[in-house]
């Protein structure tokens, strides 16, 4: 009998931060052997990639909104892990909100871990959510696997899910390092976008203007200074303004543990390109200027951004009102599941970045993130998620086309550079018209 249930041969293999000429043994779903292209490795199965092809690592997207159960007609597992799987992602975290209820304590982890077993394309983890009332349920959360908590400090888009106060954000804070958890934020200040102008009718710079960077700032600075006054492990989602990448160098530098992430929204689109009434654009944090998105790149080149996800947060059409074009009212949030890895790719290589420094962003860093070991890169050990990738390839986006439920992104009709051609999970491709494979993940397993 073969040793191996398949080998995989590339002349290009990302790995170790490097490009390699590999031949990957994979057997029983792991990686178990990297020997040079022409080994003698026998296997079940072989396949060799084409000249034109790149094996990566299954990307890691820790940060997805998948809706359901609640909002299924939002988004669900099926077409969330479907959209995925085509974009070579294979593994995916899923935030605690916008489903009914919110996993905010443990029944409701128990419900959405049981919405989501059969239905699941790649594997699925979980966050928790930290709000007002639910300070007891954060332990429980932790002994349940969820891999942190997520809140607001201010309102979230849907009312079950309600921000924290500075005090609040304090107590949660020191309960969740009391045992070492990891706290993940969405930074904007409430004072300063209540008082800023609000957003009216279908000018986008209206609608900039009442989300300021001032606001983004603002939090960021007060989460570093409750971090340093309680030890708390913290993450800052979402990284749109520029202006806190000095904050969080700085306060890592001091000893804080933060880290950060932006979104492919924030590194491909700019507000010189957004047309008003366009709200398919709408998303808070908002997209901001040209300068602005190259502060960004500089802050992932130098590493104070150390990931790279989508913040797929979907809605129904009819939510983002694109009859009215009217940005006060618009469902905020931007569905790119499916295509991440392409729009970074595709804004990247023109400023000089390799695919070893997207797979950082978007697979290794992610899992490094949330404690998955053997996830988002390709080594011995490492589950065999891999994604056949055509780095040179180009496709112009038909929302129609995509798996997403809803076909509604600001993606449409743009042209990107980088085709998934086959995903693969432990060790068998992703076939999105048969049953779905994928597991149910929890904080800590191997």
């Amino acid at each position: 009998m073969s040793s191996l249930d398949l080998v995989v041969r590339s002349r290009r293999v990302v790995r170790a931060a490097a490009e390699q000429e590999c031949a990957i043994g994979i057997h029983a779903g792991k990686i178990v052997a990297i020997a040079p292209y022409d080994a003698d490795l026998d296997a079940t199965t072989e396949l060799r990639l084409a000249d034109d092809e790149v094996l990566l690592p299954g990307l890691v997207d820790s940060h997805v909104h998948v809706n359901e159960p609640g909002r299924t007609d939002w988004e669900g597992f099926t077409s969330a892990t479907r959209a995925a799987a085509r974009g070579g992602v294979t593994t995916i975290v899923d935030m605690p909100l916008n489903s009914i209820p919110p996993t905010c304590d443990v029944p409701a982890l128990a419900l959405k871990r049981k919405t989501a077993d059969t239905q699941a394309y790649v594997d699925v983890g979980f966050w928790g959510g930290a709000i007002p009332g639910n300070l007891a349920d954060l332990r429980p959360l932790h002994d349940a696997g969820v891999f942190g908590y997520k809140c607001f400090l201010l309102h979230s888009g849907v009312d079950e899910f309600p921000p924290l106060d500075t005090q609040q954000l304090e107590a949660v804070m020191r309960e969740i390092s009391s045992f070492d958890g990891l706290l993940i934020v969405h930074a904007e200040d409430a004072h300063r976008i209540d008082t800023a102008a609000p957003p009216n009718g279908a000018s986008y710079r209206d609608f900039l203007g009442s989300r300021p960077r001032a606001a983004e700032n603002d939090a960021v600075a007060d989460v570093i200074r409750l971090a340093e006054k309680t030890g708390c492990r913290v993450h800052i989602l979402h990284v749109s303004s520029a202006d806190v990448l000095p904050l969080i160098a700085g306060a890592r530098a001091n000893g804080v543990r933060i880290s950060a992430e932006t979104c492919p929204h924030y590194l491909s689109f700019t507000v010189e390109d957004i047309p008003d009434g366009a709200t398919q654009y709408k998303c808070c944090p908002p997209i901001r200027e040209a300068a602005n998105r190259e502060l960004l790149w500089a802050g992932l080149r130098d590493g104070t951004i150390n990931l790279v996800v989508s913040d797929h947060s979907p809605s129904t059409i009819d939510l983002k009102h694109l009859d009215t074009g009217d940005f006060g009212v618009a469902w905020g949030g931007i569905a790119s599941l499916q295509l991440g890895l392409s729009a970074v790719w595709t804004e990247a290589r023109q400023r000089g970045f390799t695919l070893a420094d997207v797979v950082r962003w978007m697979a290794e860093a992610p899992a490094e993130q949330t404690g998955l070991r053997t996830k988002g890169r390709i080594e011995r050990g490492a589950d065999a998620d891999l994604a056949v990738f055509a780095p040179d390839e180009t496709f112009t986006v038909d929302a129609k086309q995509l798996q997403h439920k809803n076909a509604i992104t600001p993606y449409d009709g743009r042209t990107l550079t980088g085709v998934v051609r086959s995903t693969w999970l432990h060790g068998v491709p992703v076939d999105i018209a048969a049953g779905p494979r994928g597991r149910l993940l929890t904080r800590g397993e191997r």
